[in-house]
């Protein structure tokens, strides 16, 4: 089971950026897809990114698209999601995740993921 480390979060103001971090304690890392979603206070969890291994192919939900960028470096073990133009709407607390099938793209459904951890505090003043 890969042990993730996210670390980032914050606070910002409206239209600032954050990035978040993700980062992977085991080699087979960098054979798996890996997506971040979010959940807001009384909301379901949320899809916002999604990575394949290589990080040549990349997937969002339609609330960020334009605005955050996942992105991956496989020999440091990290994942990243740059968030940029951050809206109210954007606070949440943002969760790192391996897919149960992590050979295969992302999905965007939670039910696919397990172990989701405490997640990153991330807070958009307006």
């Amino acid at each position: 089971q890969v042990q993730l480390v996210q670390s980032g979060g914050g606070l910002v103001q409206t239209g600032g950026s954050l990035r978040l971090s993700c980062s992977a304690s085991e080699r087979t890392f960098s054979t798996y897809g890996m997506a971040w979603f979010r959940q807001a206070p009384g909301k379901e969890r949320e899809f916002v990114a999604g990575v394949i291994w290589s990080g040549l192919s990349t997937f969002y939900g339609d609330s960020v698209q334009g605005r955050f960028t996942i992105s991956r470096d496989n020999d440091k073990r990290v994942v990243w999601l740059q968030m940029d133009s951050l809206k109210p709407e954007d606070t949440a607390v943002y969760y790192c995740l391996v897919p149960r099938s992590p050979y295969l793209t992302p999905p965007r459904t939670p039910g696919q993921y397990d172990n989701w951890g405490q997640g990153t505090q991330v807070t958009v003043s307006s």
